[in-house]
């Protein structure tokens, strides 16, 4: 029977092996589509080579995009106004725009809490020796890289190596600060930080970014400012470079972060972060920024300076959160100044104090743009003391207090000028009364008279000639100058003023640490540009910067602020507005602290896209 379908079972075979032979040639014509892995475009994953001009690809880049995600992606566009220039955490202060994005993409050892209070990031917890010059910190075990590569104590020893370097090229308070601090490295996760002098703000400082050495091995200070890691970075952040766009020039006009796959895996990534990706619009002016806003093109906008929150507040398809910038606008005084020796006498500058109506002279010159002062430390921080006794506006008080101190100054220089004639030969008797005699006669106008210098913006300057009509009012012969901004900082630093409208800027530290404006000690090199000499501030804020214990910090802080008041240091006038508007689209923003404009960000983890 199989014989006889031996032809029948040949020719089924010989067909079935065509067919076979068929289907491979076609495979091998045509193959399928690869399998693409998800990776950021433009991050690095291998170590960069250690040469003295180190040379890599550029990063990828792809045509601008000014629209809304197509890929379905959660994506909220910020507007930024300037150029990405180094995403790198050591010279991002020198860019504001540097400076908001690196901060999602990199982390410090601590970050600052809703209060202005550090608290551990990368760090796991630290010690504090009884000294307050040794800090022992363990590092959290469970980080990775955005490349998968964990994070030890050698990123931290490698990113400290750089910033104490001479030829660091970052801003150069950083550098300097750093090279007082030596580095140990006591274990594969453990790190200790040696202090020249205590410093309570020190935590503070730990929240820089961190580097990581494995993609940096061999590379010094100075390869690091032109080195390609700057547009290609690895952080440990929640945020990871995905692509920088540019437009038809070259230019990067765009900037896309994506919630890193490895920060997703620590506790704190599991849950939150519904914004999938954020995409940055870099503009070359706040105007353009603004139109984007108003147009829908961008989700948020942040108010940098005062001057522009109120056209930002125009707009009706935004929501506003406010909080308060970190400055400090006041009437500083000379303390050193020889022709206005007056400013050392306590009763002038407390009757200076209560003869300004601050809250009606701030409303009418800065609406919208600032709010009254009544401290020198910022509301909000750990350190504010809320309750300071301010006195009221009172003008007959200001009188009295001005025509007491008059008289006094009168009877000191007549003693004086008798002392001097006393001591002196016959023949300059007469010289020594002819001059007490003209000094006589230049105050019979005036009570005392004195200038007050303020920066060349007209919304300054109206304030300041209000303030000067206020005190005229009590006898006073006042006066103001306004100069353009190089001419006023030179004539601040050089002591040549008689009171001031100054704007203190307290950087990019969360910490209440204020020191350099008003410590007698800070005359020369800080920025106590009045010389201000008060044993009892000083004190208290010495004791305040050294103590590590954050319980005796706020009762030292609570100490200087009463004294500020009371002795009438210098009289705080308005804290500028810092305003963020985000669209309607975006739900669960919440401003705490802002220490620096990125802390907008802190609570990002929360935020949610309504469409």
């Amino acid at each position: 029977m199989l014989r006889g379908l031996r032809w029948q079972l040949i020719a089924l075979l010989t067909a079935a092996g065509l067919f076979a032979i068929s289907l491979l040639v076609r495979s091998a014509e045509t193959p399928p589509p690869p399998q693409q892995e998800p990776q950021p475009a433009t991050v690095a994953s291998e170590a960069p080579p250690a040469t003295d001009a180190p040379v890599a690809p550029a990063p990828q880049t792809t045509p601008a995009q000014t629209g809304p995600a197509s890929d379905g992606v959660p994506t909220f566009r910020e507007a930024l106004i300037g150029e990405v220039q180094r995403l790198n955490p050591l010279f991002a202060p020198l860019n504001p725009v540097d400076r908001d994005i690196t901060s999602l993409i990199f982390e410090g050892l601590t970050r600052t809490n809703p209060y202005g209070e550090p608290e551990a990031a990368l760090a796991r917890d630290w010690t504090i020796s009884s000294d307050g010059l040794e800090y022992i910190v363990r590092l959290r075990e469970d980080v990775l890289w955005q490349d998968g590569i964990p994070f030890t104590a050698d990123d931290v020893i490698y990113t400290m190596s750089i910033l104490r370097s001479p030829d660091f090229p970052g801003p150069q308070e950083l550098g300097k600060f750093w090279r007082t601090v030596e580095t140990e490295k006591l274990g594969s996760h453990l790190v200790r930080f040696r202090l020249t002098q205590r410093l309570s703000s020190f935590l503070d400082a730990l929240s820089i970014g961190i580097l990581p050495a494995h993609a940096l091995q061999g590379t010094n200070a100075t390869q690091l400012a032109s080195h390609p890691f700057n547009l290609s970075p690895i952080g440990t952040g929640p945020y990871q470079l995905e692509a920088l766009r540019t437009d038809s020039q070259g230019k990067i006009r765009v900037v896309d972060l994506r919630v890193a796959p490895v920060f997703r895996q620590r506790p704190e990534g599991q849950s939150g972060y519904a914004v999938d990706r954020m995409r940055f619009r870099l503009f070359d002016t706040f105007e353009d920024a603004r139109a984007a806003l108003a147009a829908g093109e961008v989700d948020g906008l942040a108010a940098r300076e005062r001057q522009e929150r109120p056209p930002l507040l125009a707009l009706g398809n935004i929501v506003p959160h406010t909080q308060l910038l970190p400055e400090l606008g006041v009437i500083i005084f000379n303390w050193n100044n020889p022709d206005t020796s007056f400013f050392r006498e306590q009763r002038v500058r407390v009757a200076l104090e209560v003869g300004v109506d601050r809250s009606s002279v701030v409303e009418r010159n800065l609406p919208n743009e600032a709010v009254r002062a009544d401290s020198p430390i910022l509301p909000g921080s750990w350190a504010f003391k809320p309750d300071l006794p301010w006195p009221p506006h009172d003008p007959e008080q200001a009188r009295r207090l001005l025509a007491t101190a008059y008289e006094r100054a009168q009877e000191q220089a007549s003693t004086n000028a008798e002392t001097a004639a006393t001591e002196a030969a016959p023949e300059a008797t007469s010289e020594a009364t002819a001059e007490v005699t003209a000094e006589a006669s230049r105050n019979t106008s005036a009570l005392f008279s004195f200038e007050i210098l303020a920066p060349d913006d007209p919304a300054l300057v109206r304030m300041v000639q209000e303030i000067a009509t206020q005190w005229s009012q009590y006898g006073l012969d006042v006066s103001v100058v306004s100069e353009d901004r190089e001419t006023y900082q030179t004539r601040l630093e050089t002591g040549d003023f008689d009171a001031a409208l100054v704007e203190l800027s307290l950087g990019d530290s969360a910490d209440p640490d204020v020191y350099e404006f008003w410590h007698e000690g800070q005359h020369e090199n800080g920025k106590n540009y009045g010389g201000v000499s008060d044993r009892r501030i000083s004190e208290s804020l010495e004791r305040a910067r050294q103590d590590v214990s954050g319980v005796n910090r706020v009762i030292y802080y609570h100490q200087f602020q009463q004294d500020f008041v009371d002795r009438a240091i210098a009289i705080p006038m308005y804290y500028p507005l810092f305003t963020y508007a985000t669209s309607t689209r975006v739900d669960g923003v919440q401003l705490g602290f802002i220490g620096s404009p990125d802390d907008r960000f802190r609570n990002l983890a929360e935020w949610v896209l309504l469409d």
